[in-house]
């Protein structure tokens, strides 16, 4: 049969960097690097001996940077033997290191350091080093590894940002906050420092209270963190915290309010009000942080009827002292509280004082307003 000119481009078989294709189009990977993602390490050995280029980027990745994504330790030591780059770039710029972003990859992350993998290498787009990416991903085994081998926690991404500020950042998950907390622990025995803004000016406990992490933020806290410090917007920690009351409401958010509070955070603005007005717990303990109750018409509107009655008690009681004199005892209250400002925390609980009222000077929620 005679073979028309026509079908001579689609029935062509080219080789190109050992993957035969049917094609002459661009090609987007190897069988070298299918090989080495699939784990199949002796498919991959009979081609290296067959003279497949061991650093060949096709399709924008060599074999090693699939191997340790996948993660297969087997294929990315067969590779690293073979004399393979354990600092190759992608065409975006990421080194191998870079992508060991799975748990279950600390093995293949060990291999490449033991062969030379430069630890604080950054990728060519965003400037993170691997501890960015182990720390954004909460990977606490990958963080204490890099920090063992020299990564530096100080580095800052091409946004600014530290490997804290990163962890702080990717701890969007309450469920996740354990792996996010030892990250953060080692990052900060490590040097790291609590104070460095970054993205949009957010500090890690602006991005901490953002997530509704309440152990991390009073870890950083522990570590010198300003709750008063304001991000490139003029927010504050609690105004993050604020934002995230309508999310976060199942995870007690309340929580995260009383300890910034606890540690110097003075009374919002009261238009930030809005944001906790359905969810008593918080509204409560903002409202008995001020002397004297703003007017309501920031929140009134904002909460449904439903919510109304279902705590009609606090509500009408936060609306009824709205403007009008506080207690002696709460005025009292007040006052000793910002004279001890960001020693609240430990300075109360260390006071001379009878159990009940030590217990009044830490705000405890009542239920109602008075």
């Amino acid at each position: 049969m005679q073979t028309r000119k026509s079908d001579v481009g689609v029935a062509l078989v080219e080789r190109r960097c050992g993957l035969w294709v049917l094609s002459p189009r661009t090609q987007q990977t190897s069988a070298l690097r299918i090989a080495a993602a699939r784990g199949y390490e002796e498919c991959a050995r009979h081609l290296l001996l067959c003279g497949a280029e061991v650093d060949a980027v096709v399709g924008g990745r060599g074999a090693l940077h699939d191997s340790v994504a996948a993660p297969r330790p087997s294929s990315a030591r067969l590779l690293l033997s073979f004399g393979a780059d354990p600092n190759l770039l992608s065409s975006d710029g990421s080194a191998p290191l870079h992508l060991c972003t799975a748990p279950d990859s600390l093995q293949c992350a060990e291999l490449l350091l033991a062969h030379g993998a430069r630890v604080n290498l950054a990728t060519r787009e965003r400037a993170l080093t691997a501890l960015h990416v182990a720390a954004g991903r909460g990977l606490a085994e990958h963080v204490g590894l890099y920090l063992r081998h020299g990564a530096d926690p100080a580095l800052r991404s091409r946004q600014g940002e530290t490997p804290l500020n990163a962890a702080c950042s990717g701890a969007e998950r309450p469920r996740d906050a354990p792996a996010y907390c030892l990250v953060a622990e080692r990052l900060l025995a490590a040097g790291a420092d609590p104070a460095v803004a970054g993205r949009k000016g957010h500090t890690p406990l602006h991005n901490a209270c953002g997530n509704a992490q309440h152990e991390l933020a009073r870890l950083l806290l522990r570590h010198g963190a300003d709750p008063t410090a304001t991000n490139g917007a003029g927010d504050t920690p609690m105004d993050c915290a604020l934002r995230a009351v309508p999310e976060y409401r199942r995870h007690r958010p309340e929580s995260i309010i009383a300890l910034l509070l606890e540690h110097g955070a003075g009374p919002v603005r009261p238009k930030m009000l809005k944001f906790c007005c359905t969810h008593p717990p918080a509204l409560e303990l903002l409202l008995n942080a001020y002397d004297r109750i703003p007017p309501p018409d920031t929140w009134l509107e904002a909460v449904p009827p439903e919510l109304w009655e279902e705590h009609h008690e606090f509500y009408t009681s936060a609306v009824r002292m709205a403007g009008q004199p506080r207690r002696l005892q709460h005025l009292a209250r007040c006052a000793l509280r910002r004279q001890l400002g960001a020693r609240c925390h430990t300075a109360v609980p260390a006071l001379s004082l009878p159990p009940a009222l030590r217990r009044y000077l830490q705000l405890p929620l009542e239920g109602i307003i008075s």
